[in-house]
């Protein structure tokens, strides 16, 4: 009797830790399949909206499903570890491979979200009913909830420091997997003598045959997604990595660097001189103090490039969140040729830290303020295009200083451009002066020049050497065609914004 008891024990502990690994795994695959959304499509609050109602819709019906078992339950609750190992290991290779597809892309992913939801809704009452005979109602229930919470909270500490910048989301899918067949090959090793010996056959091929599987999927796993970048871009990937903020992928043909974040192609080396030529030069020209300047992004050293062509700049502060971009653009021959060095250079500071958060702690006046962010196709960076951000901004610029933002394209994405210019007068700006020139990797591109006075902007002198912009096409820019020019656009706020929905308006029609 004593040592039945103590058996019995065993098999709780079993079980409850099954609850914790459980609860673990849920939460991963609502953040990977979330998260790898968000890189492909954008706006990462409607991808993670979906995720989150579409699993706990289909968990809601797993839950009811789990009615019609009555007899077995360990064998179900294996088997359903099983699946989820395979399924739930398996969902970023899948999306990765819908991404190549893209007009299926959220058909696949809802059809993958149902099924894992519905798995996940069949374990904690298969659990909780077979726990019965280990606790009362009330403890059981106490029980199972608090760890199945538990696991899900660490599940949220470990994934976005240590599954997402380490592995990134792959190997962490498959790695997730892994767990949920630990999960079974446990309770298959202590509760196999309660299956049919028919059933325990099958399990155990089954087991193997996800082991193996996954182990290979794992073991291959970069070179499975070297391929698919590959098939994905265009020219050959000489560089990918995903770091906490973004994924990094550089890729290259023949004399062409390009460099992508989250897929959105950020710069070619073949005309990217256009693009920061006409960031830096039309402010550097209308600056009256040009010693202390300020880049919110920029981390690829180019904008600072430009601007260390002016002898009188005396600092340059380049604040970019993503470590990673920074030491890159520091270390890569082919980031430091094309920058020149620039983020090494004494009189350049680089600070890895939000923008934001950055503006709100400074004291510090700027002269010139470059803001070089990337588009805003989430709700992370539309915060950095709002009226907020935007009015701190305005009180950490001179009185006689100037500021520029890129803006995307006045052409692809006229809302969005008109609400950045929106924006930055409710800010406080009185005076906004939009301009736009032609890059050939973007198409035509938009910048707006603010100043707390008013600027001359038909006559420029540009005094250092330069690729493309020269006096004449830094008067002509200013000039905006008729076709692109909307009216009645509203402001983006924190609360409200509005750049995220014109942004991804506009070039949904594109894409």
């Amino acid at each position: 009797m004593e040592s039945k008891n103590i058996l019995s024990a065993k098999e709780a502990v079993i079980l409850l830790l099954s609850v914790f690994i459980v609860g673990f795994c849920t939460i991963i695959y609502e953040l990977l399949i979330g998260s790898v959304s968000s890189y492909f499509l954008g706006d990462s609050i409607k991808q993670f909206s979906i995720v989150i109602g579409l699993t706990m819709t289909s968990m809601g019906i797993g839950t009811l499903m789990s009615r019609i078992i009555n007899k077995n339950l360990i064998y179900y609750f294996i088997l359903v570890e099983i699946l989820l190992a395979v399924i739930g290991g398996l969902c970023v290779p899948i999306l990765y491979y819908a991404y190549t597809i893209e007009e299926f892309y959220y058909l696949i992913m809802i059809l993958i979200i149902f099924v894992i939801g519905c798995l996940i809704g069949l374990e904690i009452p298969l659990l909780t009913r077979i726990m019965e005979k280990y606790y009362n109602l009330k403890e059981n229930i106490s029980n199972v909830l608090s760890l199945d919470y538990l696991g899900a909270f660490i599940a949220t500490i470990v994934f976005p420091f240590f599954l997402l910048p380490v592995l990134g989301v792959f190997e962490s899918s498959v790695i997730a997997g892994f767990l949920n067949l630990i999960v079974s090959i446990i309770n298959f090793i202590w509760f196999k003598d309660k299956i049919l010996r028919k059933k325990t056959i099958k399990l155990k091929i089954l087991i193997i045959l996800i082991f193996l599987f996954l182990s290979g999927l794992f073991m291959c796993s970069k070179q499975i997604v070297k391929h698919w970048e590959n098939n994905v871009y265009e020219d050959r990937v000489i560089f990918s990595e995903q770091t906490p903020y973004q994924k990094l992928v550089m890729t290259k043909n023949k004399e062409d660097i390009r460099l992508f974040i989250d897929g959105n192609v950020q710069f070619s080396s073949i005309d990217e001189y256009r693009y920061h030529e006409m960031l830096i030069h039309i402010a550097m020209a209308k600056a009256q103090n040009t010693e202390n300047i300020l880049v919110l992004g920029g981390g690829d050293g180019l904008a600072a490039r430009e601007l260390l062509k002016y002898n009188e700049i005396k600092r340059i502060t380049v604040v970019d969140i993503d470590k990673k971009m920074t030491d890159l653009a520091k270390e890569n021959r082919y980031f430091t040729e094309l920058n020149q060095n620039s983020l090494k250079n004494p009189k350049v500071s680089v600070v890895n830290e939000d923008a934001f958060k950055y503006i709100e702690k400074s004291t510090t006046k700027y002269d010139v303020i470059i803001v070089d962010l990337p588009d805003p196709n989430n709700s992370s960076l539309a915060r950095l295009y709002s009226y907020e951000f935007y009015k701190i901004l305005n009180k950490r610029l001179s009185n006689t200083g100037v500021m520029v933002t890129q803006a995307t394209s006045p052409f692809f994405s006229p809302e969005a451009y008109w609400c950045v210019n929106a924006s930055l007068k409710k800010a406080g700006f009185k005076h906004t002066y939009p301009y736009h020139t032609y890059v050939p990797s973007f198409g035509d591109w938009g910048f707006i020049l603010v100043s707390k006075i008013k600027l001359n902007i038909t006559k420029f002198d540009i005094k250092v050497e330069t690729k493309y912009i020269d006096k004449d096409i830094a008067a002509n820019c200013f000039k905006i065609e008729k076709d692109v020019k909307k009216e009645n656009i509203e402001p983006s706020t924190l609360d409200k914004p509005k750049i995220l929905e014109y942004y991804l308006k506009g070039w949904r029609y594109w894409n």
